[in-house]
């Protein structure tokens, strides 16, 4: 699970540009939520990943069109 963790963080790192503080609450909130999959039974390191980053990505509304300045005009 750890290694899951550390692929996202490095990946989102790439993705966003973050400060130190918002990148250790990033982290802390992507280990509870990859701690929930796994106990949940998902054991495959590259899906948590992906669903780890997933997460991530729809916290900070670069998965909504809108929030990432998409207005349709």
């Amino acid at each position: 699970m750890e290694a899951a963790i550390d692929r996202i963080m490095q990946t989102y790192a790439l993705l966003v540009n973050r400060s130190t503080a918002a990148s250790e609450e990033a982290r802390a909130k992507v280990t509870e939520y990859v701690g929930k999959l796994f106990e949940a039974g998902e054991k495959d390191p590259q899906r948590l990943a992906v669903c780890g980053l997933t997460y991530l990505r729809e916290l900070d509304g670069s998965t909504d069109p809108v929030k990432a300045g998409y207005t349709g005009l």
